[in-house]
């Protein structure tokens, strides 16, 4: 909104001063200047909302290794997919596929991640280790 009202009254004054002045060559170099403030406002806006438009975790973003090492420590759950996106200034949004042997339930592994305020949705899938099915239904 700045950029537009900056350009606005540079316009307003390039053309008071040329009716007024005489100054009829103010008015199209108020136009490049308005152009340029208007140039570096739109650069400064994509460079910082590309990231949230692309879903892109920004690289100074240690969340998904926070994520990877929660799921983690009990030693048994491994995290085999991650997705982590910003959604919102600060905010992230992140799909986690986790395989375990002896898996909990979602909400314990939800829990793991409520410490993380920047986090604000998280979708969980859940899997059974391949191997620990095979071996039970070996034994049945």
């Amino acid at each position: 909104m700045l950029a537009d009202a900056l350009t606005s009254v540079t316009a307003i004054v390039a053309l008071t001063a040329g009716k007024f002045l005489g100054w009829s060559w103010l008015d199209p170099v108020m136009g490049i200047v308005g152009s340029v403030v208007v140039s570096v406002w739109a650069y400064g806006l994509v460079r910082d909302t590309s990231g949230i438009l692309l879903d892109r975790t920004p690289e100074s973003s240690d969340l998904p290794d926070e994520i990877r090492r929660a799921v983690g420590s009990d030693g048994d759950s491994l995290v085999t997919d991650l997705h982590v996106w910003q959604v919102g200034a600060g905010k992230f949004a992140a799909i986690v596929c986790i395989v375990a042997h002896e898996p909990k339930p979602i909400d314990a592994y939800r829990a793991l991640f409520r410490e993380h305020e920047e986090l604000v949705h998280v979708t969980v899938e859940l899997q059974r280790c391949q191997e620990h099915e095979e071996s039970h239904t070996s034994v049945a």
